[in-house]
């Protein structure tokens, strides 16, 4: 029997979807968050849970997409019928583009300093619509680094990552203490580095795209493989050099624990996070939830932390409640332009 092309009229539960043998160490919390439940993945190098991807790990054909529970791929079950999937606004709009990638990340080890290009950059150099402004949400406690704290020659740059000075690069970043609860704008072209121990819901635009400035001691090739194929000479003029003030990046941490609505309202042109708690009423349109704490409902569908839950704009009005923990966060892409 053929699946129906039609997207559901109801939320999707998601199983936890890990690429194997990623460069960096982690994925203990993933599957002490998703439980014995959570899905097939082993190792210590499974760090990343890719929700409702639509996107392939940079360089792949198919590794990286969702598969739905009726086997399709989601990025085909989106093509064959983009209005019922994302609205008609958006498939008007982007076509078959559901302008975002969902993540849960852990960092097993402070992950290596890097930055994304921004769409201009993407679309010159490599054809592509997006590029890679991303978000963080914090579920754990864990310092960040990311944004120089002093204007960087292009040759002090170039120096600094032909070396491997690691020491250098992250001297000259900001680090930001992230507690549970959270949220923090990363724009394309900062470059950055999660620190040890975070766990985080990830935000960003559908690429993945990277371009490493520290590989030493990381099971990757970033000599070869950090670079887009562009070479370092052309991918490292995607990296924002000027010096933030603290001030600015202080600016770039959104919502704090316990608050509630909309996360991060100066990612808007990118993505939209809220985090709602007790019970009310969602409007109808695509989104990647994630339950966080609590117990509760989203529709007639009975989720609990560690559930993730992919919705369909032919969903419609959602009604939401759960109990006194119940804390959920709805991932949308960007609204579409009104004529």
């Amino acid at each position: 029997m053929t699946p129906s092309p039609h997207a559901p009229g109801r939320p999707v539960p998601l199983p936890a979807h890990q690429p194997a043998d990623r460069f960096y160490a982690g994925g203990a919390r993933i599957a002490a968050f998703r439980g014995p439940s959570g899905g097939p993945a082993v190792g210590d190098h499974v760090p990343e849970d890719w929700v409702g991807s639509t996107t392939t790990l940079f360089g792949e054909s198919v590794l990286g997409l969702t598969r739905l529970p009726d086997g399709r791929l989601l990025r085909d079950a989106v093509r064959a019928d983009p209005v019922g999937w994302l609205g008609p606004d958006q498939a008007a709009a982007t076509g078959a583009d559901t302008g975002l990638l969902v993540k849960l990340l852990d960092a097993g080890e402070r992950l290596p300093v890097h930055g994304h290009p921004d769409a201009g950059f993407a679309g010159q150099h490599l054809g592509l619509a997006h590029g890679k402004t991303e978000a963080w949400i914090a579920l754990t406690a864990a310092p960040v680094h990311l944004g120089f704290r002093r204007e960087v020659s292009a040759a002090e740059l170039a120096d600094w990552v032909e070396r491997q000075d690691t020491a250098a690069m992250l001297d000259a970043l900001h680090t930001l203490d992230l507690e549970p609860g959270d949220a923090v704008l990363v724009p394309a072209g900062l470059l950055h580095a999660i620190g040890a121990g975070a766990f985080v819901v990830e935000l960003q635009e559908p690429t993945d795209l990277s371009i490493l400035a520290e590989w030493t001691g990381f099971a990757i090739d970033g000599a070869r493989d950090g670079h887009l194929g562009l070479g370092f000479d052309t991918a490292l003029t995607a990296v924002d050099r000027r010096a933030w003030t603290v001030g600015e990046i202080e600016a770039l941490r959104g919502a704090r624990s316990g608050e509630v609505g909309d996360l991060l309202p100066r990612a808007a042109e990118f993505f939209r996070v809220e985090r709602a708690t007790g019970s009310g009423r969602w409007d109808a349109g695509f989104a990647v939830l994630v339950v966080t704490a609590g117990a509760g409902t989203v529709g007639e569908l009975a989720v609990r932390r560690r559930s993730t839950v992919l919705v369909p704009w032919a969903a419609g009005e959602l009604p939401f409640a759960g109990d006194a923990e119940f804390e959920v966060l709805r991932c949308r892409p960007p609204a579409p332009p009104v004529d």
